[in-house]
């Protein structure tokens, strides 16, 4: 049996993972991580969620504590998804959260209090194969993780343990409920845990840097529309841009951030034949060749063939992929790596 440090949100699962930590047998220390003081409703950094964790961690016998990483978090989550969007990238804040602070940072404080293990209620397995460790789907595809954790690397894998990444959502209620835990019918964290409902993105950016008017230009180039701000349209999107009535769903084709132009097309003209793909990351060893890979938490999976420079060619054109997004490459359930398109 290990000491074990699992990260408790407030939420059912990371609450259930605690559970079902503490019914194998190890000693088991919830943590909460304090991230964010702003104002927040996405069900994530509350106090009430604190309460709830604390909670869940007397129900269960279980020491817990609260470390607040609110510095680490605004150094390399918030000022990196401002500077990213100013930089007219479409950053991914979950992954370089799980990146720099639920792993990085919680893995620090592991090893200085003197644990053997960590543990989330992510929903992803770890799997060893030929004496490496690899991140797996998790048996919810509804609910799958691996995506937002593919930055893992043999070091963190080797120690994380992922406990509900074998059960489906309504399993996890179902113990919680059985259990008589609080967060049992705790809906799910939604969105970016610093972007309030209210304001949204456009709000909280025009706090932080200055929005540019852009023009919106057809195939052909005739203005046909207008936007309030650049720096909040991502190539490849439909959805929130007036293109002067056009009956054709119309896609971001390109941004041209020194005219400040952004070009809309029709899905053809939305697809691409290739993804740059920069800052890889492996589980193990690099890879060249066929791969598998999804570059959204819940999108498509597509087949490619990936280069020694990160150049991802597809089988088939793919819908494009926004420079800042991840991609993660997959063989069947398993990570192979990833990295963020360019």
């Amino acid at each position: 049996m290990a000491d074990v440090l699992v990260a408790m949100s407030g939420g059912v699962d990371s609450s259930v993972a605690a559970a079902l930590l503490v019914d194998a047998g190890h000693s088991v220390t919830g943590v909460t991580l304090k991230l964010w003081g702003g104002e927040s409703d996405s069900g994530c950094c509350s106090v009430s969620d604190v309460d709830d964790a604390r909670w869940v961690a007397t129900a269960l016998g279980i020491e817990h504590h609260v470390f607040n990483l609110g510095d680490d978090f605004n150094t390399h989550v918030v000022d990196r998804y401002v500077a990213d969007y100013a930089a007219g990238l479409n950053p991914n804040p979950c992954i370089e959260c799980n990146r720099h602070i639920k792993f990085a940072k919680l893995l620090d404080r592991a090893d200085l209090l003197g644990f053997d293990q960590i543990a989330t209620g992510h929903h992803a397995a770890i799997t060893e194969l030929d004496g490496s460790f690899y991140l797996t789907r998790g048996a919810d595809r509804a609910k799958d993780q691996s995506y937002v954790l593919y930055m893992l690397g043999q070091a963190q894998l080797r120690r994380l343990q992922l406990p509900v990444g074998s059960m489906t959502k309504d399993d996890v209620r179902r113990i919680a409920e059985e259990r008589g835990l609080v967060t049992a019918g705790k809906p799910d964290s939604q969105d970016v845990c610093f972007i309030h409902s209210k304001g949204g993105r456009e709000q909280f950016l025009g706090n932080r840097i200055p929005l540019t008017k852009a023009s919106v230009v057809n195939n052909a180039g005739a203005t046909v529309g207008t936007v309030s701000a650049v720096e909040l349209v991502t190539v490849g999107q439909r959805r929130g841009i007036d293109v002067g009535g056009n009956p054709d769903r119309q896609y971001v084709t390109a941004i041209n951030r020194k005219s400040n132009v952004i070009t809309m097309g029709d899905l053809a003209d939305a697809h691409r034949p290739t993804v740059d793909v920069g800052n890889l990351v492996w589980a193990s060893q690099p890879v060249v060749g066929p791969v598998s890979a999804q570059f959204s938490a819940h999108g498509p999976i597509a087949r490619g063939h990936l280069d020694a420079a990160g150049l991802l060619t597809w089988d088939q054109p793919q819908i494009a992929v926004a420079p800042g997004q991840s991609v993660v490459f997959y063989h069947g359930d398993r990570v192979l790596g990833g990295g963020i398109a360019r």
